[in-house]
C-alpha cells in the first residue's frame, strides 16, 4: 500500500473524455451483430427487428444532437436559448407512435425492435468497459 498516488492537480485530467464517434461505431457494430446473432438464434424477423431499432437509435441521438446544438449555438451567439422541452417531447412521440404502429400491425417483433433501440445503452457499457481496461493497462 505503499504507492505513489498523488490527487490529479489543477486542470489535470485522470481520462479523456468519451468521444461521440466511437461509440456511434460500437453502436454500429453491434447493431449488425446483434441482427446477425437474432436472426441466428430466433428468427429473420427478429434480426430485422433488432436493425431497425439500432436504426431508431440512431435516428434519435441526431435529432437529439440536432436539438442540443441549436440550444447552444443560440447561448454562444449572446441570445437566451429557449429550452425546447416540446422537442424533445415531441422526438419521444414520434418515435413511439412509430414503435405503437409496429408493434399494432405486428410487423416486427416488438422485443427485437427495442433490443436495438437500447443499442445506444450497449453501446455506452462497451466504451466503459473498454476505457477501464485501457486504464488499467496504462
Amino acid at each position: 500500500m505503499n504507492e505513489d498516488l498523488e490527487p490529479a492537480g489543477e486542470g489535470q485530467q485522470l481520462t479523456t473524455p468519451p468521444r461521440n464517434e466511437r461509440i456511434l461505431l460500437i453502436l454500429a457494430v453491434l447493431s449488425v451483430g446483434g441482427s446477425i446473432a437474432g436472426a441466428a438464434a430466433v428468427s429473420a424477423r427478429f434480426g430485422l427487428a433488432v436493425l431497425i431499432g439500432c436504426v431508431f437509435a440512431f435516428v434519435n441521438y441526431y435529432w437529439m444532437q440536432h436539438s442540443l446544438k441549436k440550444i447552444f449555438n443560440s447561448a454562444a451567439e449572446g441570445e437566451k436559448p429557449r429550452f425546447l422541452g416540446a422537442g424533445y417531447f415531441i422526438r419521444y412521440l414520434v418515435l413511439g407512435t412509430v414503435v405503437a404502429f409496429i408493434y399494432t400491425l405486428d410487423l416486427l417483433p416488438i422485443s427485437g425492435l427495442l433490443f436495438g433501440m437500447a443499442g445506444f445503452g450497449f453501446a455506452i457499457l462497451v466504451e466503459g468497459f473498454l476505457r477501464v481496461i485501457k486504464s488499467r493497462n496504462g
